[in-house]
């Protein structure tokens, strides 16, 4: 079975210049550049390089990508090296997995407040585990996460929420001195198979979200358009906040991973995912964009669907999805902050037991290696030999050496299909 070739960028750069002149005036700057950039990734508009085999002189033409966080193509890179840098921080315990949810009536307002109400979110999850893992009724520890922010649902709808992935436990301990130390830590393991009272957490993660966005209302940070306008008016936002602080706020704690490996596993499909890959996409013709999605309401086992929305649609829901300029999506908190991570690690593995690899330096090769040809890190297709770069070529032109077309071969498929590389 032929591979789809269908991507994201297809789509925009034969719809997208008719979707921005219906859409003048409704499409935010942000979501401009991110449809431009998901346009000409991996064509030569951005420019690229020429690649020649050392053996058999096969010559590869890759062009440059564009290296937005929302495109599909883009996130496989950018995750492994993501991954490369965290590999060495994890610990040898049981790791879980906690999903913190906004209700849908929150989720319309993040929408016009996404900057403000994603960061109350973040800040509201990663407090509720620091606070109920902190409680001696249940752990009595400092612990450390990791949260990754996703706006979507499987349908491209605007469903915002963050997945935490925590360790099974934490540092216990009297005192602290002036590095956070003391002879009386020690580590603590939660229960195996069992972190946190998922209702007790829930509970506390609805009052503390509400208690952040009442104090942003009262603050005037808050901006409401359309149908929400009126919620300006104090009275009436806290009407509509009433019904909301009677409903369970969804905390879905997931089974541990089995191990730390498996942490990576999924880390690799989370941390740098967008709204849609490319592998889900079937089709687009005039019937507009069909796509794989899956219902996870179905009561039935399976719950992999085709859904088809008009090309408009789809290009809207996709954008729905554009971050703020400059908003992290990946955030660490307690032991894991950027600022005290790596003393902290440190500690944990002496806690542990563990004794922390050691990297070794690069410098002196890198020095020695200067003056070395660039190579591609995949091999020739043809033999496996060495693939060297013998040209760049700027943005907007094109390569001045052309692959030869060699007797009775098939024709190789265009430069931006030899490039493609698998979206994680």
């Amino acid at each position: 079975m032929s591979r789809n070739s269908l991507e994201v960028a297809d789509i925009f750069r034969s719809h997208g210049p008719a979707w921005r002149r219906t859409n003048t005036g409704h499409v935010s700057l942000g979501q401009l550049k991110v449809m431009s950039a998901i346009e000409s990734c991996r064509t030569a508009a951005l420019g690229g390089h020429v690649a020649a085999c050392e053996k058999c002189h096969h010559i590869h033409i890759a062009y440059n990508s564009c290296r937005n966080r929302h495109c599909p193509k883009c996130q496989g890179a950018a995750a492994k090296d993501w991954l490369a840098a965290r590999q060495a921080e994890l610990l040898p315990v049981e790791y879980y997995h906690v999903v913190f949810t906004l209700p849908a009536a929150v989720a319309d307002i993040a929408y016009q407040n996404k900057a403000l109400i994603y960061a109350i979110l973040f800040k509201a999850a990663a407090e509720t585990l620091i606070t109920i893992a902190a409680d001696p009724k249940h752990l009595g520890v400092r612990i450390g996460l990791t949260a990754v922010l996703h706006t979507w649902g499987s349908a491209l709808t605007h469903h915002p929420h963050v997945h935490c992935v925590v360790p099974g436990g934490g540092i216990s301990g009297g005192g602290r001195g002036e590095d956070g130390r003391s002879d009386n830590d020690k580590w603590v393991s939660c229960r195996s198979g069992f972190f946190l009272p998922v209702r007790v957490l829930s509970r506390l993660f609805r009052r503390l979200f509400m208690e952040k966005l009442v104090a942003a209302h009262q603050a005037g940070s808050l901006q409401f358009f359309g149908v929400h306008h009126h919620l300006t008016d104090a009275k009436d936002f806290a009407d509509f906040l009433r019904p909301l602080r009677k409903v369970e706020w969804v905390v879905y704690a997931k089974r541990p991973f089995a191990g730390p490996e498996a942490v990576l596993a999924y880390l690799s499909r989370y941390t740098h995912r967008v709204a849609i890959a490319n592998s889900r996409l079937i089709s687009c013709d005039d019937n507009g964009v069909t796509f794989k999605w899956k219902d996870y309401r179905a009561k039935e086992k399976i719950r992999q669907k085709i859904m088809t929305l008009q090309t408009d649609e789809f290009i809207r829901r996709f954008l729905i999805h554009v971050l703020p300029h400059g908003f992290h999506r990946i955030r660490h908190y307690g032991l894991f902050a950027n600022a005290i991570r790596a003393n902290n690690l440190e500690r944990l593995r002496e806690l542990l037991g563990v004794v922390a690899q050691q990297r070794e330096s690069q410098t002196d090769d890198a020095a020695v290696n200067d003056n070395e040809p660039q190579t591609l890190t995949q091999p020739c297709p043809c033999c496996g030999g060495r693939m060297i770069i013998i040209e760049t070529f700027e943005r907007g032109a094109q390569p001045r050496v052309q692959p030869q077309a060699q007797p009775g071969a098939q024709p190789r498929a265009p430069p931006r299909q030899q490039i493609r590389t698998k979206t994680l």
